[in-house]
């Protein structure tokens, strides 16, 4: 249904809010609230370098990827117990339930965590958890993608895969997260082509701040299916057209992108520009409790910002179901409940 009924632009955000989506990039780490940081400090008694909440959440003033990096990794330092990965997916969940998400994939990073002692089983039986909940209690289904930590070797890569396949049934698929520049996707060719001989789905950040090259060799030498962020394709006119006509979806995150100065503002965002080249571009919120907002946030601060209207509203919400990993028939159910949604407001 191409959707060109006018939308008054005080309705808009209304709209934004309420019609069905699916969100793509979503580290669930990087959804730890400081409430939550301090909390789980407490229960099990983890010092950390901040006096309060307040003190914590000045200091997400970011200037690059790694500078918030540094931060990320200090407060999952706090997650020790499988209740600690069920209490942090289940807040994130309850929070997409209310934005109108009804599925949802999620990023993890286990290195981070079994580097600190804490077992495979322990992350992964507490996020799945949480997952399976999901579906009845909040009405939104949800899996999860394991990530490898790109600034370690692939050797770290194929030990994590291995220590995680035990646990095949309850992740869909591998991606590639953590510092990009200096750490091309080539560097991890054959942890990936493993993935892909056991039927995992693989997906991988590329094109965030590191060049269009990193989207190629993401698609050429790891075959992935989805490029997470992306935003600098922009720049290579025939990379642009590939990924277009392949329909390889980009997971584009606006309020990290501001907050992590590859944007100078919402206003000079690209990802109009990519809805109108053809790509199957989507919104999502990376790391929302760090990048001062979930979901919707994004929606309604980016369409202010970049003058989109609601036909790039349905465009993005239809491209989050159509790049998701989830069965034709899903697919559809939930496009067509998009359209009742439009059809009614």
């Amino acid at each position: 249904m191409p959707f060109t009924k006018p939308i008054p632009a005080e309705r808009l955000p209304e709209l934004l809010a309420r019609m069905p989506k699916a969100e793509l990039h979503i580290h669930i780490e990087g959804s730890l609230e400081p409430e939550l940081i301090f909390a789980m400090a407490q229960r099990n008694g983890v010092r950390i370098p901040h006096a309060n909440v307040d003190e914590l959440r000045r200091a997400y003033a970011f200037t690059n990827l790694q500078s918030f990096l540094d931060i990320y990794y200090a407060g999952a330092s706090v997650l020790l117990t499988e209740q600690d990965f069920f209490d942090m997916a289940w807040a994130y969940l309850e929070k997409a339930a209310a934005d109108n998400v009804v599925h949802a994939e999620i990023f993890f990073d286990p290195q981070t965590h079994t580097a600190r002692g804490v077992a495979m089983e322990t992350v992964i039986e507490g996020l799945h958890r949480a997952c399976i909940q999901a579906g009845p209690a909040l009405g939104v289904s949800a899996s999860l993608i394991l990530c490898f930590l790109r600034h370690l070797s692939e050797r770290e890569a194929f030990e994590t895969l291995e220590q995680a396949l035990p646990l095949r049934e309850k992740f869909i698929g591998v991606g590639l997260d953590s510092s990009e520049v200096g750490h091309p996707p080539e560097k991890f060719a054959r942890v990936f082509a493993r993935c892909e001989e056991l039927g995992l789905h693989r997906v991988a950040h590329a094109g965030e701040e590191g060049p269009p090259a990193y989207v190629w060799t993401a698609l050429d030498v790891l075959r992935v299916e989805r490029i997470d962020h992306g935003v600098q394709s922009s720049k290579d006119a025939a990379l642009m057209e590939r990924l277009a006509r392949s329909r390889i979806p980009l997971t584009v995150c606006p309020l990290s992108n501001l907050k992590l100065c590859v944007f100078p503002t919402l206003a000079d965002h690209n990802i109009g520009q990519l809805l109108d080249a053809g790509l199957v571009a989507t919104l999502n919120s990376d790391d929302p409790a760090y990048f001062g907002g979930y979901l919707n946030d994004n929606f309604i601060q980016t369409f202010e910002a970049a003058g989109l209207t609601a036909a790039h509203a349905y465009q993005l919400a239809k491209n989050s179901f159509e790049a998701s990993f989830i069965h034709e028939s899903m697919k559809r159910r939930y496009t067509d409940l998009l359209d009742a949604t439009f059809a009614a407001f």
